[in-house]
């Protein structure tokens, strides 16, 4: 078994999916943006503020590539992870990566009384809708796809988990 790498959109449910996902294989779970907050010693919203998001991009970047080093496990993401090509590229060669998707509507729902991500700053609904725009197209390089909007947890990790079996049985990542 090779890593599994969940990305999306915040609020898709990678975290929980992930979670789910590991425990239903067999396998480890980590969560990349609690290595970071492990590795700074502090929260998200702290490194925001106190170094901005591209010190935050860099620590994402390095804790990326020592998570995708270990053994085999389900590794879930933060949304702008794949915000640089060296971390698409990273997932890639390490990993199957599953793309996470939801409409518009659900994330806004999911997200709206979430105080703890500092992309969310200034309204939700407004910065999900741009967020989204800027992102269109950026999670398209998963070779699988899973919408998440109004499915239970156990169908998405049954999707997912065919889906995988699918590519490694036939021989493709």
């Amino acid at each position: 078994m090779m890593n599994l790498v969940l990305v999306g959109f915040m609020g898709t449910g990678k975290t929980t999916v992930g979670a789910a996902l590991a425990a239903s294989l067999g396998m480890k779970h980590k969560d990349l943006d609690h290595a970071i907050v492990e590795s700074e010693g502090r929260s998200i919203p702290d490194i925001f503020a106190d170094q901005g998001e591209a010190y935050f991009r860099g620590v994402e970047t390095k804790c990326l590539a020592q998570l995708l080093d270990e053994d085999p496990q389900v590794l879930t993401t933060g949304g702008g992870a794949v915000l640089r090509q060296q971390n698409v590229e990273m997932m890639l060669a390490h990993g199957i990566v599953i793309a996470l998707h939801a409409t518009e509507e659900e994330l806004i729902k999911r997200l709206e009384n979430d105080s703890g991500r500092p992309l969310l700053a200034g309204g939700v609904a407004a910065r999900v809708r741009t967020l989204m725009a800027e992102r269109a197209g950026v999670y398209d390089f998963a070779p699988i796809q899973v919408d998440t909007t109004g499915k239970s947890l156990s169908d998405i990790v049954m999707e997912i988990t065919n889906q995988v079996v699918e590519r490694t049985q036939g021989g493709e990542q």
